[in-house]
């Protein structure tokens, strides 16, 4: 039996690289100031929750195998994108080096072209200052987020099948708008530390202010942050 150690993640601004100030400008101008600060608590919270359950789950962290979203590389080079997301202030980043600390290890997880070329398609929006252009870049990407995620999945899918040996143990950090499970070998459990369908549904809401009502964000609030 192997098993899966599943995490769906909110990427913070932290965790965008370049692109985290940008995006970061851009959902305060669309959901205002004390609403983006809101949001930024509850993904702090959330990080908070993750780091917690780590913390005290009765597991032997040595020989666990790492997998994180956008990693597409292994070994020194995989520690320095690390080490700078730590300096960003990246929650994700800060676990997944305690986690390597104790012996766990980090493994290849995507290819860098399928990566770069969906990065590449939320630069261009991102950084557009033309409004027809940027509408026909978002439309595009709209169209094409699918395709990239699908081919994503199925890399990562295919990646953990390949490393994940007999009785060990994975952990997996990815985007909650990922669908890996459904494509990874059956003879895989997995463990979900949040359940995916209301991490989905919190990113909705945030992304719908006016059709979610104080009492059901609250609510999503209240799980994103509870402790594991």
């Amino acid at each position: 039996m192997k098993t899966l150690i599943y995490v769906p993640i909110i990427h913070s601004s932290a965790d965008m690289g370049s692109l985290g100030d940008e995006l970061k400008r851009k959902t305060v101008s669309k959901l205002g100031e004390n609403k983006w600060q809101k949001h930024a608590d509850t993904v702090k919270g959330y990080w908070e929750a993750i780091e917690y359950y780590f913390e005290n789950i009765d597991i032997a962290i040595k020989g666990i195998k790492i997998y994180q979203d956008g990693m597409f590389v292994d070994g020194d080079y995989a520690m320095k994108i690390i080490d700078e997301g730590i300096k960003s202030g990246s929650k994700n980043s800060e676990i997944l080096s305690n986690l390597i600390g104790q012996g766990a290890i980090l493994i290849k997880t995507e290819d860098f072209k399928m990566v770069k070329d969906e990065y590449d398609g939320l630069q261009s929006i991102l950084k557009s200052k033309i409004n027809i252009k940027k509408l026909f870049l978002l439309l595009r990407y709209r169209i094409l987020k699918p395709i990239f995620l699908l081919r994503r999945d199925k890399f990562i899918a295919s990646r953990i099948a390949e490393t994940l040996g007999q009785k060990e143990t994975g952990i997996l950090f990815i985007g909650a708008y990922h669908n890996i499970m459904k494509r990874l070998p059956k003879d895989i459990t997995v463990i979900e530390v949040k359940e995916i369908a209301k991490i989905r549904k919190y990113h909705r809401a945030i992304q719908s202010f006016s059709k979610t009502t104080p009492h059901q964000l609250k609510q999503l609030t209240q799980y994103m942050i509870k402790r594991v």
